[in-house]
């Protein structure tokens, strides 16, 4: 039971950082990002000709060079978390992998004697995606049974199976990385007051609530008795769910207008 839960978490946690990789890369090439309005509307809010962000074209953090990052919270973090996946790769490969050296599905280790820097790197220059996809399939034991020659004889497996111990250490390591990530992109469960955005319908206390496996939602502190035209939940708050946040977000950006020429 522990064993199957433990290969569940730590893929999750993987795919997390996958799906959220791009995030933290725009994250450190803009300056930090405001509570109001939550990351998750960014990409619905940014110009729509911005071009998508290809993660597996990026060079790794620890091979760029950063003259000026805008957000230095956000290259910490990117640069632990790809040690960490990078350093649990070099772990899993030294105690499993019998892949040869010519085979695709290897891992290759660090060699520091070498000219290029990214043949220096090894497996690390093709950057945290394939690390954190190479570390899924050791622990979900892919390319764990004998192959075939081409004369019909069997051949060791590329990999031997992951030991329990080392699963331990994948899912220690990957729910680290996932939560370190989740918490600088501010998408770890958390509730936040907005006393800088009173409601725009009654002038209530806003509070934004995010999970990081939910979409975010915006709750007031009035009550039923607030006139927003939107549900109310069981604590008896009015509450903007995910469609309903770029109508408060309008509404918000109209509140302000008109504070602003009110007080011109």
């Amino acid at each position: 039971m522990y064993y199957t839960t433990a290969v569940h978490e730590t893929v999750a946690a993987l795919r997390c950082v996958r799906e959220q990789w791009a995030e933290l890369l725009l994250a450190i090439e803009t300056p930090p990002a405001d509570v109001w309005p939550p990351r998750q509307l960014a990409h619905t809010l940014r110009a729509g000709d911005d071009e998508p962000l290809v993660v597996e074209d990026r060079a790794p953090l620890v091979l760029r060079e950063h003259p000026a990052p805008l957000n230095l919270d956000a290259l910490d973090a990117g640069l632990a978390i790809e040690r960490m996946l990078f350093d649990l790769a070099d772990t899993l490969a030294a105690a499993v992998q019998h892949a040869e050296q010519d085979d695709p599905r290897r891992w290759e280790f660090q060699h520091p004697g070498a000219a290029d820097a990214r043949r220096a790197a090894g497996s690390r220059a093709h950057g945290l995606h394939f690390a954190s996809v190479w570390i899924e399939g050791r622990v979900l034991d892919e390319d764990t049974e004998p192959e075939q020659q081409l004369d019909g004889s069997p051949t060791a497996p590329p990999f031997e199976p992951l030991p329990p111990h080392l699963l331990h250490e994948a899912r220690r390591t990957a729910r680290i990385a996932e939560g370190r990530l989740l918490r600088t992109l501010g998408l770890d469960q958390r509730t936040t007051p907005l006393p800088d955005h009173p409601c725009p319908y009654c002038a209530g206390e806003l509070t934004l609530h995010t999970e990081p496996e939910q979409a975010p939602t915006v709750t007031c502190s009035t009550g039923a008795e607030c006139t927003a035209p939107v549900p109310i939940d069981e604590h008896g708050r009015r509450v903007w769910g995910w469609g309903d946040l770029l109508v408060l977000t309008a509404d918000l950006g109209s509140a302000k207008l008109g504070t602003l020429r009110h007080t011109a």
